[in-house]
């Protein structure tokens, strides 16, 4: 019996290290995904408002926070 038991053990021991391989890869490639796409949309918000938004001579960061209100004074 032993040997049955020895047996399943490593089975068990196999296939959870398989799903273990599956699932870092499917996480590893959603995290991939997901920061690239949210790289290229603060790409191309800082293009939108450096273009339509920011006032002559006005960086970027300084319309967003003029925008945002970040820049006024809490009373």
């Amino acid at each position: 019996m032993s040997k049955i038991v020895e047996m399943n053990k490593r089975i068990e021991k196999d296939v959870v290290g398989g799903y273990k391989a599956i699932e870092n890869g499917v996480v590893g490639g959603y995290k991939a995904i997901e920061e690239s796409v949210v790289e290229g949309y603060k790409s191309i918000e800082d293009k939108f408002i450096g273009a339509f938004l920011a006032k002559e001579g006005e960086s970027v960061e300084d319309a967003r926070a003029r925008m945002s209100g970040a820049d006024k004074e809490v009373k």
